[in-house]
């Protein structure tokens, strides 16, 4: 099985770029927010260790932001509980399409928390600036202070460019992301 890690800035497109590859697809975004939703035992962990922010079930996406907001340390209290639990569901993605000849990790924090291995393949999706920014700011819950907070958790951006073996410049359209995906593709397999 072949794994392909995307990175990227936030708000580049990550998931549209997931998603167009065709394989499965392993959305660490999508996990945690089923977290907050359907799993007692980390909203118990929250609510002991943030107890301030934390008081019922499920946990709503407006509690988290209010916690981030509250103090920059606590982005990593979460972060910390949450990782645990979608590191588990991962896993049992794995273990679930280990037949599979390619998945896809759309993981925003893949190489921050080492979950890749060295054979991984990494694919870096590169958008601009302006319309990362346009896009965010059509997000529901989209707040400024706590977009900075997650860039502090995140390492540089150059850094991940230089560790891809792949660039997709996103400009958010199905047919230039997938003529990059095919031309990944033919390379790799």
């Amino acid at each position: 099985m072949i794994k392909i890690g995307i990175l990227g800035d936030i708000g580049s497109g990550k998931s549209f770029v997931a998603q167009n590859f065709g394989f499965p697809v392993f959305n660490a975004d999508l996990e945690v927010s089923k977290l907050y939703r359907k799993n007692k035992k980390v909203f118990f962990k929250l609510k002991k260790n943030l107890p301030k922010h934390f008081h019922k079930f499920p946990v709503s996406k407006s509690d988290v932001s209010k916690a981030i907001l509250d103090n920059n340390k606590n982005l990593n209290k979460i972060v910390k509980i949450v990782h645990v639990e979608v590191r588990k569901k991962m896993n049992i993605f794995l273990n679930k399409n280990k037949r599979k000849k390619i998945v896809i990790l759309d993981i925003p924090l893949l190489l921050e928390n080492n979950i890749n291995s060295r054979k991984d393949i990494l694919i870096f999706v590169q958008s601009k600036r302006e319309q990362i920014f346009k896009r965010l700011k059509k997000r529901e819950n989209f707040n400024n202070k706590i977009f900075d907070n997650f860039k502090k958790v995140q390492l540089p951006l150059d850094y991940k460019k230089k560790k891809a073996h792949f660039i997709i410049k996103n400009n958010f359209t199905k047919k230039s992301v997938k003529d990059s995906i095919k031309k990944i593709l033919k390379e790799i397999l």
